[in-house]
């Protein structure tokens, strides 16, 4: 029988993976307080209809991608595709609008769509994102977008730019949708068949479209931004012009749609430059969703956010420094003093210091060789001649010294060995 392995799609982060995804959420969370973000945590699972109800039905995500099932209460229930709606569902439920005018959050955990894996891309996937309620500005988009664009620097991503776009409100999208429509329908035949279908129920979704012979027949359509009335103009110039002054770079693209219904107004999409990707290319995107909070239930509240994909980002940023090393590696020189050598671990341990032993036996000579594996800066060699006086011997493997210390100043000695590096 051949050995189990990860459900196609998903995958597992060994740990030097692990702390680069642990450095950039730590990361994250520390910009996010210099912006006065708080972290809010939402289930995995949540009620299929919050996903249809927000995301929209014609949407790749609902119509294809999500992990969703009948429990056995007789529940539709989804793990969650994206943040957003579980956030949105949450600040509604809680009625937070009636605590504080403008509420600020981060959140970060796992996702999970059945698209086709790629790289950079799993079915089980990362999201570190921010919303921002209760704020119609551009100055609130300006803000939210500067300090992503903050994080991804200090992330270590190359060549930030943000790409703009807007939906516009309800007038100039009931407008674009009936002229591109007219575009569309004529070309209808050159469409693919999921473009084809959506043309009668969401035809802004075409757009989106990744099917080449669709990105050909949509690059002369119409452009959204043509459509925009003198308020929908006006957000997107203060955006642009408090970019400027905030000096993050960025540039209009017309052509910029996303995949969720939620969206109006502002739309962006942050490229960038390095890792393992190499040439500039999307990590990240957010907008408006101005009517979300009221289609969940709550009252007329505007909001904006974004979502970072986690395991696309680790490709694009570079990896932390490596963490130091062990600092202490307790060596039991026979068979009768493992306990004492788990014993003198554990109080090293209290006093904050990172301690490995083997007390799987091994020779004193192989114990060595996994101290110089782990980094280990310190050796202590515990055998039954200093068990009886009280004593270890304290071996500095980095210089070849080696001293007798006891017991009751053995805390010190560390200390002053480290200090001494």
């Amino acid at each position: 029988m051949s050995a189990p392995r990860a459900v196609k799609g998903m995958h597992d982060l060994l740990p030097d993976r692990t702390a680069h995804a642990a450095w950039l959420e730590a990361r994250f969370r520390e910009v996010a307080r210099r912006w006065s973000f708080d972290e809010i945590r939402t289930p995995v699972v949540e009620p299929t209809e919050l996903f249809v109800r927000s995301i929209g039905e014609s949407t790749d995500i609902v119509e294809k991608e999500m992990y969703s099932f009948v429990d056995k209460g007789q529940d539709a229930l989804t793990l969650r595709p994206e943040g957003t709606a579980g956030v949105v569902r949450a600040y509604v439920e809680h009625a937070v609008w009636t605590q504080e005018p403008v509420t600020r959050w981060i959140y970060m955990g796992p996702m999970f769509r059945r698209e086709r894996p790629a790289r950079g891309r799993y079915r089980q996937f990362h999201q570190l994102g921010a919303e921002l309620f209760g704020d119609p500005g551009p100055y609130a988009d300006a803000e939210l977008i500067d300090m992503l664009v903050t994080f991804l620097r200090e992330a270590g991503v190359a060549d930030v730019e943000v790409l703009l776009n807007s939906l516009g409100g309800p007038e100039a999208r009931r407008a674009y949708r009936h002229a591109l429509v007219e575009y569309l329908e004529p070309r209808r035949p050159a469409l693919s068949a999921d473009s084809q279908r959506r043309l009668a129920s969401n035809p802004l979704r075409v757009l989106d479209s990744k099917a080449p012979e669709d990105r050909e027949v949509v690059a002369h359509a119409p452009r959204i931004t043509d459509f925009l009335n003198a308020e929908d103009r006006a957000h997107l110039d203060g955006l642009r012009a408090a970019l400027d002054r905030l000096q993050v770079p960025h540039r209009l693209e017309p052509t910029l749609v996303r995949g969720l219904d939620y969206y109006d107004r502002t739309l962006f999409e942050v490229r960038g430059r390095g890792g393992e990707l190499g040439a500039q290319d999307a990590v990240c995107g957010g907008g408006r969703y101005d009517g979300l909070v009221e289609t969940m239930g709550g009252p007329p509240t505007p909001a904006v956010g974004f979502a970072i994909g986690l395991e696309r980002l680790m490709l694009l940023a570079p990896p932390p420094p490596p963490p130091p090393g062990t600092d202490v590696f307790v060596v039991a020189v026979g068979a009768a003093e493992r306990l004492e050598a788990a014993v003198i671990a554990r109080e090293l341990r209290a006093e904050g210091l990172s301690v490995e032993t083997d007390l799987r036996g091994g020779s004193l000579r192989s114990q060595l060789r996994r101290a110089d594996r782990v980094g280990a800066r310190l050796a202590l060699l515990v055998g039954s001649d200093e068990l009886a006086r009280g004593v270890v011997q304290l071996r500095d493997l980095r210089a070849g010294r080696q001293r007798e210390v006891g017991r009751d100043a053995l805390r010190a000695a560390i200390r002053a060995e480290r200090s001494a590096t």
